[in-house]
């Protein structure tokens, strides 16, 4: 009876361990489709055109705003993640057939994560921030300063901001969020929090070491950002590019 009583238990507790992670496994799925829906109430991903009478609000009606909506989101799970190369990559699950297209901005929970930069039928290939190649416009949320942000193939638990100028308060800890002319990113998107303050004597900025909020080691699930908008602007921006050639 004891060895029987014992191997009993052993295979309860096996089983409560699988129902415990299957049940933790859609807790968390829950969270992101809550987070996703959270997320797309923002009034940061609503922009109408200016105009010269205002009026102020404090809550956001969706089915009023659906027609100045530019941010929309959509969710997906991690399926493959590289951080110990100069140039780094992650691959989600959802691709062209979910509606996902290449240099869209992509997000995790925490922060910012990356950009769309290739797209088959039901995978996509995203650029990590921690990449040499990519940069993002960023933004001191204490003083407004901006600068640009990259990786320097370093640490993947830091980021550097560039282009701040000395005039700026800066100090640890400060907050450094997506500014409003990132081509990406809805601004005051998390980057992360100034670690270090480098004061380059022979120039006018300063170089801000920054702690990523995003922690590249466990990503599991993140968002993608469609800017609605997009065509628009990028179709100004190409008449502008005529005109100056």
């Amino acid at each position: 009876m004891g060895v029987a009583g014992e191997m009993t238990g052993k295979v309860s507790e096996k089983y409560n361990t699988v129902e415990y992670y299957f049940k933790l496994k859609k807790t968390n799925e829950a969270l992101v489709k809550e987070n996703l829906e959270l997320r797309s109430l923002l009034r940061q991903n609503y922009e109408g055109p200016d105009s010269t009478h205002h009026i102020a609000i404090d809550s956001i009606k969706i089915d009023s705003l659906v027609k100045i909506q530019r941010f929309k989101y959509y969710d997906a799970k991690v399926v493959g993640n590289f951080v110990s190369a100069q140039n780094n990559y992650f691959i989600i699950h959802r691709g062209g057939n979910q509606g996902i297209q290449k240099d869209w901005g992509v997000i995790s929970s925490q922060g910012i994560a990356g950009r769309v930069v290739n797209v088959s039928a039901n995978y996509a290939t995203v650029m990590s921030a921690l990449s040499r190649q990519f940069t993002i416009n960023a933004r001191l949320k204490k003083g407004g300063e901006r600068g640009s942000v990259k990786w320097d193939g370093e640490s993947p638990l830091y980021l550097i901001m560039k282009d701040v100028p000395k005039s700026a308060q800066v100090a640890k800890g400060d907050t450094v969020m997506t500014s409003e002319l990132s081509s990406i990113y809805p601004a005051n998107i998390m980057i992360g929090v100034i670690s270090e303050i480098v004061d380059d004597k022979s120039s006018n900025f300063f170089s801000l070491r920054i702690k990523t909020a995003t922690n590249f080691f466990n990503l599991e699930y993140v968002y993608i950002i469609e800017d609605m908008q997009a065509a628009e602007k990028q179709q100004l921006e190409q008449a502008i590019k005529k005109s100056n050639e």
